[in-house]
């Protein structure tokens, strides 16, 4: 049994798209949602789930993250663990966490639920990031962009040739991996979303890092923006989550 692991973005949509234009069978391509995706990537899932099935090949499988315990009580997304426990996700203090608890340990509990897990899964890393897929330990892993050697700019050429949107990034709304132009843009294009991020920001008790941005907050680049203040800052950090 082979099934993908889809994350929404454009890695994970030419993996799809490439398994299926080498006549490579799959049998699921499985996204975990964390309720804290931007709406365009659920679009995309919907596109290339209806490009997949009109092609003969299994649509998108979309599974939630479960509850996890949260000291007496049960948070049912990451947003409201963070909420719950007055902190920032994982990843603002340099630890790979959130990805782990809320997207990997729920997919591959999925694949045991449906007796699934010798499966091999495959996984969009593409070639340029073959130092992600070596420090990938789970077992019965592929890694096909990086086979066929296929790489970033490789993946928007596959999605614009089958006639698709090349997709927007996928990560959580609040994920401290975010670059600064994605955060005034997130505060443009989606306030509401932009207001719940800052909503975690201003609940977390911080001791070590000063928001979202690690080195400063979103909510006081956003200011600095409004006022056309210099924003030179700091270093990106990738997320840990697969694209």
């Amino acid at each position: 049994m082979t099934v993908i692991s889809f994350g929404g973005g454009v890695n994970s949509t030419a993996l799809v798209l490439e398994m299926v234009r080498r006549g490579e069978p799959f049998d699921a391509a499985i996204f975990v949602d964390l309720q804290a995706e931007r709406p365009a990537v659920y679009e995309n899932i919907g596109l290339v789930s209806k490009w997949l099935e009109e092609r003969g090949a299994p649509g998108i499988t979309i599974i939630k993250s479960q509850p996890q315990t949260c000291g007496n009580d049960v948070a049912e997304s990451l947003e409201q663990e963070c909420m719950m426990r007055r902190t920032l996700p994982g990843l603002a203090y340099g630890y790979r966490t959130c990805s782990a608890k809320w997207k990997v340990r729920p997919f591959y509990k999925y694949l045991d639920q449906i007796g699934a897990s010798e499966a091999t899964v495959c996984i969009g890393f593409d070639a340029s990031e073959w130092h992600r897929a070596e420090r990938n330990n789970y077992l019965n892993k592929r890694f096909p962009l990086i086979e066929w050697d296929i790489d970033r700019d490789e993946c928007r050429k596959i999605i614009r040739n089958s006639g698709l949107p090349e997709p927007e990034k996928s990560s959580c709304f609040f994920c401290p991996a975010t670059r600064l132009p994605e955060v005034l843009s997130l505060k443009c294009k989606h306030p509401n979303l932009f207001s719940r991020a800052i909503a975690i920001e201003r609940n977390a008790e911080l001791i070590t890092v000063k928001g979202l941005g690690r080195r400063f907050s979103w909510e006081w680049a956003a200011e600095r923006d409004a006022n056309q203040l210099d924003l030179s800052l700091g270093m990106e950090t990738p997320c840990a989550c697969m694209d």
